[in-house]
């Protein structure tokens, strides 16, 4: 048996604090003695040793044996970009429709790097974009992402043996953000798919892509968290990594240890429009679902239930009575629309959509869009402090978008602090109403709660209003605050109002 190295002195480094924030760096030279007698006098300190069974994954067979399976995609497509300054073309940094002072400006840079903002005197352009996607065919059908291959004119494919093909784009879904292409080649390589719902938080995971044109790049990380809803209108319960992903990630593959695809690298939240630590992939039994909706109709289809949602708050909650602040808090429903049909009503809270529950109100949208138009989905919702069963048949989303709406801050002590009266016909006809209050003025409360002037007031605490009366009746229900349906601009939204 091998003898251990024993040295004849120990060196130890340490690293004291200096004077106006510096550090020195002092070393002490001890014979092996000494050193022995300076560890035995010290405080004992664990030594646990880490289960030999664990070891961390090599991840270089999966790059070796699927690497060729990843393709870098090129897109030429033609875009406007404001012509300034002598007729010469600037790209401007920017999304259409957003201020630069927006929070959310840099939020969720796509990976093709910034587009063009149109102006008055914009003009054609062409712009070349680069990304990643993942063979899943033989026969050349690739998965990649639908806003790489968005407004292409031409969709070039190459492969890690060099070989270069024309790609045709069979059908994309920017609701889901994945596209499917084609090239016209054979006996390729393909990719195994796995399954992204038996993910564990904490595993590791693998993705290859052409980060900045730099093909068949390997990064790994480990799964921080499933489900994520991101505040766009997509219907994707993200996976959420820290994988390195950069510009030309996107559409490429995240794999799992056993070499499976489990997710399609689609979006980063940065500030910089770069890695920052937070990686979003978008599940891969989801985007296979609207792959073959691809190959078999040319475009993908959503379910839509028919409803204004908004999120519950910890005020909300204690106005609606719920145990927790969770759950999709409806605040309007479409006339005729699936939602109309099974009953759901404004107040209503959906806490559940077949068994699954519903946390975040953004978490309803992606489970509605998941199913197929005429699916029947289950709901579970709390009503008037108890909860209900419904079934609702989904209808197609094309026909109208889900809307979701941002719930204003609730605050202030005292009184409700409304003053109203009841609408006369004219105001009833303006408003889109049948019945309500209208808001002459607020104080307190209600005025720090963001009620206005000019608000009609239709429901307190999900029970319509059409007198003080019942205003008060249901004010004095309640205790810590009263959840507000406002009806203002032609948009329904609950208002949560913490009382004294």
């Amino acid at each position: 048996m091998k003898k251990p190295f024993v040295a004849s002195r120990v060196v130890l480094s340490l690293v004291l604090g200096g004077v106006l924030g510096g550090a020195a760096v002092t070393t002490f030279s001890l014979t092996h003695a000494q050193a022995a007698s300076l560890v035995s006098s010290a405080p004992a300190v664990s030594t646990a040793v880490p289960n030999a069974s664990m070891s961390l994954p090599d991840f270089s067979q999966i790059a070796q044996q699927h690497g060729p399976a990843v393709v870098n995609i090129t897109v030429t497509s033609l875009k406007k970009v404001s012509n300034q300054g002598g007729g010469g073309a600037v790209r401007q940094r920017g999304f259409p429709g957003l201020d630069p002072d927006d929070p959310f400006y840099e939020f969720f840079r796509r990976f093709q790097g910034p587009g063009g903002l149109a102006g008055p005197d914009a003009s054609p352009t062409p712009t070349r974009g680069e990304g990643s996607g993942f063979i899943v065919s033989a026969d050349g059908l690739i998965m990649t992402n639908a806003h790489v291959v968005r407004d292409a004119t031409e969709v070039m494919v190459k492969l890690t043996d060099r070989r270069e093909f024309a790609a045709k784009v069979l059908g994309s879904d920017p609701k889901t953000d994945v596209a499917v292409i084609k090239i016209d080649a054979h006996n390729l390589p393909t990719v195994p798919l796995g399954q992204a719902k038996d993910l564990k938080v904490g595993e590791w995971v693998l993705a290859i892509g052409s980060p900045f044109g730099f093909e068949n790049s390997v990064t790994a990380g480990v799964v921080s968290a499933k489900g994520r809803s991101l505040p766009d209108d997509s219907l994707v319960p993200f996976i959420q990594t820290d994988v390195a992903v950069n510009p030309g990630n996107s559409g490429g593959p995240l794999f799992n240890t056993r070499g499976e695809v489990v997710g399609i690298n689609s979006q980063i939240y940065s500030q910089s429009g770069g890695y920052q630590g937070l990686s979003f992939a978008i599940p891969i039994e989801l985007a296979s679902k609207i792959k073959d909706q691809i190959v078999a109709t040319g475009h993908a289809s959503h379910a839509r239930l028919g409803v204004a949602i908004q999120e519950v708050n910890q005020a909300l909650a204690d106005s609606f009575h719920l145990a927790r602040p969770e759950g999709a808090l409806v605040s309007s429903v479409d006339a005729g629309g699936p939602a109309d049909k099974a009953g759901l009503q404004s107040g209503d809270v959906i806490l559940k959509v077949n068994g699954q529950p519903i946390v975040a109100s953004s978490d309803l949208p992606a489970l509605i869009g998941a199913a197929a138009p005429g699916d029947k989905l289950e709901l579970d919702i709390w009503r008037q402090g108890k909860p209900e069963h419904l079934s609702a048949k989904v209808s197609d989303a094309s026909d109208k978008a889900e809307n979701v709406a941002a719930a204003p801050g609730a605050a202030g002590q005292g009184r409700l602090g409304l003053a109203l009266r009841a609408l006369t016909p004219q105001e009833k006809r303006a408003a889109g109403v049948a019945a309500g209050l209208l808001v002459e003025d607020t104080t307190g409360p209600a005025a720090l709660a963001g009620v206005q002037a000019g608000d009609v007031l239709l429901a307190v605490n999900g029970a319509p209003v059409q007198s003080l009366e019942q205003v008060r009746s249901q004010v004095a229900k309640s205790n810590k605050s009263v959840a507000l349906l406002i009806a203002r601009d032609g948009s329904r939204i609950f208002v949560p109002v913490r009382l004294g």
